[in-house]
């Protein structure tokens, strides 16, 4: 097409006024056949590039600007900061000596030590450390939301127990009955580590071999 079009132009060139006219009428004409032919070529290109070999290309990935790098840390330091309400330990302080408007390249840094820290605690939270001796004595116990005084839950506590070991959930949520089994097997831990062990649960500590 654009050969033909160039012989044209050539074999017109240098015509009469009138000539000139139906030279610049015959290139509208041809102008439209050029354009699709342009855009055929490249959607051709554009197909053959993309399945070339049997692969599709990826889309590129997209870099969030500082407002989302923002809220990317927010989101990972409120995940942190959950998971170790669950556990019961105390929460990763937020660093306010941050410059207010720091670089991307800092913020980035920033979101991956929050992305990092919410994986481990996340990791931590849902294996405690004596996850399996809590999970045997649950079976001997009582379901996780068994709301029947005076213990509950799934651990059997009493008021006094969820008083000493897990006040703060006993402040804002209530009872043990409800309490997620997670939040339940922390406070255990809790008073396992003060010294207690398994004690507080004599019977069914010994129906599974812990004491």
């Amino acid at each position: 097409m654009l050969g033909q079009l160039r012989s044209f132009v050539r074999a017109e060139h240098g015509a009469s006024d009138t000539g000139g006219f139906l030279l610049y009428r015959q290139l509208l004409r041809l102008l439209p056949a050029l354009i699709v032919t342009c855009l055929g070529v490249a959607a051709l290109t554009v197909t053959h590039q993309a399945s070339a070999g049997g692969q599709t290309i990826t889309a590129t990935r997209v870099i969030p600007g500082d407002g989302g790098l923002t809220r990317q840390i927010r989101r990972y330091r409120r995940q942190t900061w959950r998971w170790q309400r669950v556990m019961g330990v105390q929460r990763t302080p937020a660093s306010r000596r941050a410059p207010k408007h720091a670089s991307r390249a800092y913020k980035r840094w920033v979101r991956n030590l929050w992305k990092r820290r919410a994986h481990r605690a996340h990791r931590r939270a849902h294996h405690p450390p004596h996850k399996s001796g809590w999970l045997c004595i649950h079976r001997h116990e009582g379901a996780w939301n068994d709301p029947n005084a005076p213990y509950y839950g799934g651990l059997q506590m009493d008021i006094g127990f969820q008083r000493t070991y897990g006040g703060h959930l006993l402040r804002r949520k209530g009872t043990a009955d409800h309490w997620s089994p997670l939040e339940q097997m922390w406070v255990a831990e809790k008073a396992h580590r003060s010294g207690r062990g398994y004690y507080p649960w004599p019977n069914t500590a010994r129906y599974c071999g812990l004491i």
